[in-house]
């Protein structure tokens, strides 16, 4: 894809953005009435798109976003009126706009005719022009002459819900009459709604330029004399005195200093550092080595210079480019927010959204990849999670539900926690579920953290009637798959009739991560540092055994332990040789889920690159990648995550060693 076609798709997605955003103003605003400014805002950013669809030859887009033009065009002038049906058949229409983008990306062609003769019709249904009453001694003829279609409706508009309707007559200085006159607007705006601006050229003075601005408020006037500066009748103001400063000379020089980049580009950079990053590991190697035959000589200490040099800036570097790629995962707070008020008119839940550390930054990329899994998560509340209204009040709830989102930065991860104040999760019916899957055996004693996590599997669902929001076969699987894939993990609390929360641990980037060496017989791994929360050294004869499982006491909690070795089937060194030596525990997770891997070494910290296995090792259980150490060594880095759902389910007794 070329750059300018990128450019357009990135400037179309921000004008469809935009016009979510005024299309959910409108929909709050439409028991107090639609704000024209706001439909004005929504016009725009169609308009836009048109105009820019057009300059790309992109026929089906420019079409489409013109016929929504005229829909919004009519809404603006009246002839439409703003309700439940228009806003859902605009969100519908936007989300075309953006499939049919989406093929544009991927250079597919699509006709666009079946859309224009839906919103045809839709546009000949809800026309609800009716004959206008005369304005005629209301407004100066004059004025009425003069006006645009869309200035008489607003006009018509104001008079119909009593508000004043008022002049002022204003006579600027040609030379700053544009800085004067925005000034003057702001001001007016601030006390009612600006209808028009008309020049005028009567009893003008010299060098000077006049304009009548028609407004209605509901203020009296003086109080917006006083707001605005001057009466709002029809007075004359006096010609302001000339600027004594020569007029500057218009600049070609861009106001913003902003750019916008490919990701692409900064992935691009960013896999440079990476190889970057092995340079230094070598040189660092090089330096022991040269300090082993030489000594400190000046030769090895100016090494040692160069080699911290290197690493500092190249460090410095690295954080300058991960702050480029971060975004505030308030962006995606937003397309939640038009989710929840979407859908729930749709399935008539009424439901709130609140959202708590929308500046809480993260990767772009990690950003992208938890939208679906987030919007899932809302998706199930809703359906699965809050009440009917009429449920809500016979439990004496809110007839409204909340749906709680919260972000907060923990070391090198952030946490998305998403909560809802309904039924909580029915363990019963999924005990029920889960037998007659045939994952348990009736009359098993399986307690609740288990039975939550079996909301995870494939085709696992409590869900008996098919509807938009949810039981279409696409289950949480989708979810804790997807947030596994980039290094985070999911769990669930629920409290019945309370709450349910699913809390998300998402690592902030992907690029360049910390890690920790590990020997695990004659095989080196790497485990990411943000998986690990602390290490032990044990003797062996620390470790006890649970009906043939190992577990640990750590400061009174048994901790389950599983050795590495027996997840990927190698030979332990401590175990061939027979020795009783120390070994290490490295401790994930947290509270339940804390667990214990037991390695053969610990061999220290590195920062390493992971890059993926390729399709041929796709899916590889327990593998998140490769990366590469000290002379060109590849090895294999250990999916935390994976481990420590072995473990959980082997202590349990769900999986047979």
């Amino acid at each position: 894809m070329n750059s300018s076609k990128k450019e357009f798709i990135s400037e179309a997605e921000e004008l469809l953005g935009e016009a979510e955003e005024h299309l959910l103003e409108l929909q709050e605003s439409a028991e107090t009435g639609a704000n024209p400014d706001t439909v004005n805002a929504l016009f725009r950013s169609i308009h836009t798109l048109k105009g820019i669809s057009g300059l790309f030859g992109l026929e089906g887009l420019k079409y489409l976003s013109h016929a929504i033009e005229e829909i919004l065009d009519s809404l603006r002038l009246g002839n439409i009126e703003v309700s439940d049906d228009v806003i859902r058949f605009l969100f519908k229409n936007i989300d075309i706009l953006r499939e049919l983008l989406e093929k544009t990306e991927q250079g597919n062609d699509f006709d666009v005719t079946p859309y224009l003769e839906d919103i045809k019709v839709f546009g000949r249904k809800t026309s609800s022009r009716q004959k206008q009453e005369s304005l005629s001694g209301v407004i100066d003829e004059a004025i009425i002459s003069v006006l645009s279609n869309y200035e008489e409706q607003r006009l018509r508009a104001n008079i119909k819900k009593k508000r004043a309707i008022f002049t002022i007559n204003a006579v600027f200085s040609i030379e700053d009459f544009d800085k004067a006159l925005a000034e003057l607007t702001e001001k007016i705006k601030k006390q009612g709604e600006l209808i028009s601006i008309l020049p005028t050229s009567e009893n003008m003075p010299p060098d000077s330029i006049g304009f009548k601005l028609l407004f209605a408020s509901d203020k009296n006037p003086d109080s917006l004399k006083s707001a605005i500066g001057i009466a709002p009748e029809q007075i004359t103001g006096s010609k302001p005195e000339k600027a004594t400063v020569r007029k500057p000379q218009p600049s070609l020089k861009s106001i913003s200093t902003t750019v916008r980049v490919d990701i692409e580009k900064l992935d691009g950079i960013l896999n440079t550092i990476g190889e970057l990053t092995l340079t230094k590991g070598a040189i660092k190697r090089i330096e022991h080595e040269l300090a082993g035959i030489y000594g400190h000589s000046e030769l090895v200490f100016d090494m040692h210079r160069a080699s911290r040099s290197l690493e500092r800036r190249l460090s410095e570097l690295q954080q300058q480019v991960l702050e480029i790629r971060m975004v505030p995962i308030g962006q995606i707070f937003s397309r939640l927010a038009q989710i929840v008020k979407r859908y729930s008119q749709e399935i008539g839940k009424p439901v709130n959204l609140t959202v708590f550390g929308e500046e809480t930054e993260l990767d772009k990329f990690i950003a992208e990849e938890i939208v679906d899994p987030l919007m899932h998560i809302v998706r199930n509340a809703m359906d699965h999670g809050i009440e009917s209204p009429e449920e809500r009040k016979r439990r004496g709830k809110p007839e409204r539900g909340t749906i709680r989102v919260k972000a907060f930065q923990r070391g090198n991860n952030v946490i998305v926690e998403i909560e809802d104040d309904g039924r909580g999760i029915d363990m019963e019916m999924i005990r029920r579920k889960a037998v007659e899957k045939g994952i348990i055996t009736a009359g098993k004693e399986i307690d609740d953290t288990e039975l939550t996590g079996f909301i995870f599997r494939a085709g696992f669902s409590t869900k008996e009637k098919v509807t938009e929001v949810a039981g279409r076969g696409v289950g949480m699987d989708v979810v804790k798959n997807r947030i596994s894939s980039i290094g985070g993990f999911v769990d669930v609390r629920t409290e019945k009739d309370i709450y349910t929360r699913f809390s998300l641990t998402i690592p902030i980037t992907l690029a360049i991560i910390k890690s920790l060496l590990i020997r695990v017989g004659i095989n080196t791994f790497a485990l990411p540092l943000s998986s690990i929360s602390e290490t032990l050294i044990v003797d062996r004869d620390a470790l006890q055994s649970i009906e043939g499982k190992k577990v640990y006491n750590l400061r009174g909690e048994l901790l389950p332990v599983m050795p590495v070795s027996d997840f990927f089937e190698i030979g332990s060194q401590t175990r061939e040789s027979g020795h009783h030596e120390s070994r290490y525990i490295v401790v994930s997770g947290y509270e339940e889920r804390r667990v214990g891997l037991l390695v053969d070494e610990l061999i220290g910290g590195q920062e390493i690159v992971i890059k993926s296995l390729g399709g041929y090792f796709e899916g590889l259980k327990g593998v998140a990648g490769v990366t590469e150490i000290n002379r060109h060594n590849v090895i294999l880095v250990i999916d935390v995550e994976t481990l420590t759902e072995e473990i959980l389910l082997r202590h349990k007794g769900l999986v047979h060693v």
